[in-house]
């Protein structure tokens, strides 16, 4: 049982590290002239695709849900990703990136408050104690902590609002999987309906011009949504069926280090010692969250 949940850790920390790379395939993307919403179209309509493909080859029987159970999937999908995005699009234009970075990411807060009275997840003194080292973590490497950030009262409800909609996915998952959904149907009817969202603030004629344009963009994009939505998504669903909510987001909050760590590495970005200090203390929180003395019981 301990070797089952410790492979869905790592599932969880895979989804997480993959998520990080994001950047890695949309500022090609962006650079050749698609919107962060063409951008998020392109990746809810691929890994329908993709996923549907999947099903419909390994056992279509996965294409089955109750109409009862519908919600969960328009939770996940619009009340997740379509709304966590319009959210945090709107954030980034209202104040910095690492202001909306560190908002996204009061996340793992909501799952656990969500999850103590949705599922009755206690709220363990570690689980706390991770969180608050992670944030304050997160708060060093996006800048917020060691630099001159500043937050408007507009700005901080947009940026909880991204942040409720990226905790609900961990939320309406748990509910599909209990319901006996296995993660690749919740991925696939999560982007089917995130695709039917987005594209009302997309241009899919555009984004179908650049992804096509060349065999290198198509490479491209097809890379794009297998890393950043369709395997991290697939093995973070997996991961939820032996990990509870609020310990997986604190563990994916990898994501942000990831992905600083990757503008360092590839586009020469800056390493100050505030980043650096906020990358242990957010390795630090995933570690904690992972121990288990047996007097936690508060």
């Amino acid at each position: 049982m301990q070797k089952k949940a410790l492979g869905s850790k790592f599932f969880i920390l895979l989804a997480g590290i993959l998520w990080g790379c994001m950047g890695l395939f949309v500022r090609p993307l962006n650079d050749r002239g698609l919107s962060s919403w063409d951008i998020v179209f392109l990746r809810a309509i691929l890994t329908t695709i993709f996923m549907g493909g999947f099903i419909f080859i390994k056992g279509r029987n996965q294409f089955k849900i109750k109409l009862k159970d519908i919600w969960c999937f328009l939770g996940t999908g619009l009340l997740s990703i379509v709304f966590f995005n319009l959210c945090y699009f709107k954030e980034i234009t209202i104040t910095s990136l690492s202001v909306a970075a560190i908002l996204l990411y009061t996340a793992p807060a909501f799952v656990m408050v969500i999850s103590a009275f949705c599922f009755k997840e206690k709220l363990t003194k570690i689980k706390l104690a991770a969180l608050f080292i992670s944030f304050i973590g997160l708060a060093f490497v996006t800048g917020v902590i060691g630099g001159s950030e500043t937050i408007t009262a507009k700005a901080l409800f947009i940026g909880l609002g991204a942040g409720l909609g990226y905790a609900l996915y961990s939320i309406f998952s748990r509910y599909a999987l209990e319901r006996g959904y296995s993660s690749t149907t919740i991925s696939f009817y999560t982007f089917l309906f995130a695709s039917m969202g987005t594209v009302l603030f997309a241009n899919p004629a555009k984004v179908w011009d650049v992804s096509t344009g060349s065999l290198k963009l198509i490479i491209l994009s097809v890379a794009f949504v297998l890393v950043s939505t369709v395997i991290p998504y697939l093995v973070y669903t997996q991961g939820l069926k032996k990990v509870e909510n609020g310990q997986a987001s604190i563990i994916a909050s990898v994501e942000p280090v990831i992905a600083t760590l990757n503008g360092i590495i590839w586009f020469h970005e800056k390493m100050s010692w505030s980043i650096a200090v906020g990358v242990i203390l957010v390795l630090s929180g995933i570690v904690l969250t992972n121990l288990h003395p047996k007097n936690d019981q508060s």
